[in-house]
């Protein structure tokens, strides 16, 4: 097996040297990083580091990339913000891709950006331990493939890349375990067709339950939508631009409680007063409010037009459930066929990795915010945590990229030094 200097030495050489895995019984060694998660920040972690000329191996725990998206998403879902926000780094989208790509064309978008980098995940390979062994200088990162075989991998550098998407939430409701109908998550669900002229409540007020319930109205099903908090619902343009887009343009000559003033002006212009129909507004404006806590505004794509028509009814956080009926905590019951949990997903760090200074074992997220929570201790990087959506991930992963290239370059040109003064004998 080829040590880490003579890999660092072919490459030198060959700019197009592909690592080979070496693999041993039940231990894999890796020079360079291995990337946790072949989601969009892992693939574009791996990207940025070939670009540098630094191999890595990818760990995916489902069949294939973008489990989330190819697996976990209904049909109908595209991308809420335009695609140059949400393009990843050294490969934009295709010209004739609309401003929205759905999600077969993000998927695609995702794969072709894979195979163009040569990036080849390890799947069905689910982690179950990652810790860094004081003893060698290395990380040990454990897995478990689909019939019970372990594998561990060795390396000096560990990139996190599982997300904040990585786990369902499920919420606690009183008497939910004895509701006679249907209870899905939105990471099972697919589209309103099997819910034809049934009567869903919809658990959940951001982007997913929003187009949940609209997609349920295309289906004539009859949605209904449970509000616990304030929220920000916009619209997806405005003035002719996207608002993320105008937002962004904003941003650059104006603080941020100005420009959220405008946005909510033009809001107030475009759609209302959504407070009219169940949707009261957060004191804190909605990108002060992202900034701090991370929570998205909702970018209306039709379901607000839905909720001031009744053909999604609103109504307040549920008391509890029995069979088939729901109390809300206004003191109405309602009788419902199924439930979809829009509840959203969360980071499973704190399940996995045994590290307790770089990531929070509360919510498995980067102690430190954005944009200073991508680097640990120890060659320990993490991409996909920073509630900024692609955009994040991408700034990110150029960063960890370069930073490990940083490394890696010296320790190759060492190598090359040393190399020529050794005499022919010695070589």
């Amino acid at each position: 097996m080829d040590t880490l200097k003579e890999i660092q030495g072919k490459m030198a050489h060959d700019p197009h040297y592909v690592f080979p895995c070496c693999k041993l019984i039940r231990q894999v060694w890796v020079p360079g990083p291995v990337i946790v998660g072949a989601g969009p920040s892992g693939l574009a972690t791996a990207a940025c580091l070939k670009e540098q000329g630094v191999p890595s191996v990818v760990i995916e725990r489902s069949n294939c990339i973008a489990s989330l998206w190819q697996l976990k998403t209904y049909d109908r879902l595209r991308l809420h913000l335009p695609k140059r926000f949400c393009e990843l780094p050294l490969m934009p989208f295709p010209d004739d891709y609309p401003t929205y790509p759905d999600k077969q064309q993000f998927v695609e978008y995702l794969e072709t950006y894979a195979k163009r980098f040569r990036i080849d995940p390890v799947f069905d390979s689910s982690v179950v331990k990652g810790e860094y062994d004081e003893s060698i200088g290395m990380w040990r990162v454990k897995c478990v493939g689909l019939k019970g075989e372990e594998m561990e991998y060795v390396c000096r550098w560990l990139v996190v890349a599982t997300g904040e998407n990585a786990e369902a939430v499920v919420p606690e409701i009183q008497g939910i375990e004895r509701f006679e109908g249907v209870v899905r998550h939105t990471s099972e669900y697919k589209s309103g067709c099997e819910f034809k002229g049934k009567k869903v409540l919809v658990v959940g007020c951001g982007n997913s339950g929003m187009e949940v319930c609209l997609d349920l109205c295309n289906y004539n099903a009859k949605p209904s939508l449970v509000v616990r908090d304030a929220v920000h619902v916009l619209p997806r343009d405005m003035l002719g631009k996207s608002t993320f887009g105008l937002s962004m343009w904003l941003l650059k000559w104006l603080p941020v409680r100005l420009v959220d003033r405008f946005l909510l002006l033009v809001s107030w212009l475009m759609l209302g007063n959504t407070a009219r129909f169940g949707l009261d507004r957060p004191v804190m404006g909605p990108l002060e409010l992202k900034n701090k806590s991370g929570k998205t505004p909702v970018l209306d794509v039709g379901a607000l037009a839905k909720i001031k028509s009744g053909d999604i009814k609103i109504y307040p956080g549920i008391q509890q459930i029995e069979n088939q009926s729901v109390q809300f905590f206004n003191g109405k019951t309602e009788k419902f066929d199924a439930i979809i949990l829009a509840t959203g997903y969360k980071s499973n760090v704190p399940y996995w990795l045994k590290e307790k200074e770089m990531f929070s074992e509360k919510d498995g997220y980067p102690r430190r915010p954005f944009p200073n929570g991508w680097k640990g201790a120890y060659g320990l990087y993490a991409v996909g945590f920073t509630k900024r959506g692609l955009l994040g991930a991408s700034a990110d992963a150029k960063k960890i990229a370069e930073d490990i290239g940083r490394y890696w370059k010296v320790e190759a040109n060492h190598l090359i030094i040393t190399t020529k003064r050794r005499s022919p004998l010695q070589l």
